[in-house]
């Protein structure tokens, strides 16, 4: 979706599937140049620590290749377990939705765009 690379997660991850879709990002951020990642977690019922921390990694490498990520649609028990597991997804955006994730990353947009 333009400048956005757009990830819809819809089964729970496995270990290997989140190490996987990690790599393919960072991959996909480096080939086109993409200034913002969204993560569509809505379809997820239950998130483990290591899930939690993957997000929190992808989240630091699109940083590092000078994109900003938003994780959208988090269910209430998936936001509470990651509470309870004490994960602050640290650096890691959130809206509740695509349309409000969307607004987030032109906002960060316009925002680095005003610091060159």
């Amino acid at each position: 979706m333009g400048q956005t690379l757009l990830v819809t997660i819809q089964v729970d991850m496995q270990d290997q599937t989140a190490l996987a879709l990690q790599d393919d990002l960072a991959d996909r951020i480096a080939k086109t140049g993409a200034s913002g990642v969204m993560i569509d977690i809505s379809a997820l019922e239950i998130v483990d620590s290591f899930v939690g921390r993957m997000l929190a990694s992808i989240s630091g490498i699109a940083r590092i290749l000078s994109a900003t990520t938003v994780v959208v649609g988090m269910q209430p028990a998936v936001a509470i377990t990651l509470v309870e597991l004490g994960l602050s997804l640290e650096g890691v955006r959130t809206a509740l939705n695509v349309e409000r994730g969307l607004d987030l990353l032109q906002r960060a947009r316009e925002a680095s765009s005003h610091v060159r």
